[in-house]
């Protein structure tokens, strides 16, 4: 089960590019349900999501280079490509802020992503003063739908 919460961020912190990161290709195969390739570094990977915003089912199969190349080929709409950053979330122990900065046809467009151990979790989440709106439950912000639009 996925249970992330999603945020805009028009000021992300001064140091952000100073945190780990990965380099993400993806591409949606369908989108209801969702199933998606996508290269994270030097990893494949084939996703299938169930419907839900704050909470859904989520299940990840290893694909090989070649496999993801084939499917990759065969998406609809556009291919995804952003760096993730791996930021710490203060005081919390166990909690990651998964920043996305996009580049290509969203360049500029950044998004915070939390994922939490329990609906109660994630209610209880207070964010840092940089994020911006929370755009969790509008479903205009899941990359999905991104990869649609005209």
């Amino acid at each position: 089960m996925e249970i992330e919460r999603k945020y805009l961020v028009t000021s992300p912190p001064e140091n952000y590019e100073s945190f780990p990161h990965h380099l993400i290709e993806q591409g949606y195969l369908s989108t209801d349900p969702v199933v998606r390739v996508r290269k994270e570094d030097e990893t494949y990977i084939l996703t299938y999501k169930s419907k839900g915003l704050l909470a859904r089912e989520e299940y990840n199969l290893p694909l090989n280079e070649d496999s993801y190349r084939h499917l990759i080929s065969k998406t609809d709409g556009c291919i995804l490509t952003k760096k993730r950053y791996l930021i710490p979330v203060e005081h919390s122990g166990h909690l990651t802020i998964e920043l996305d900065v996009f580049e290509g046809r969203y360049e500029g467009l950044m998004l915070a992503e939390v994922e939490f151990d329990s609906l109660e979790e994630a209610h209880a989440f207070t964010p840092p003063s940089w994020f911006g709106k929370d755009v969790t439950l509008s479903g205009e912000y899941q990359n999905s739908r991104l990869s649609q639009l005209p």
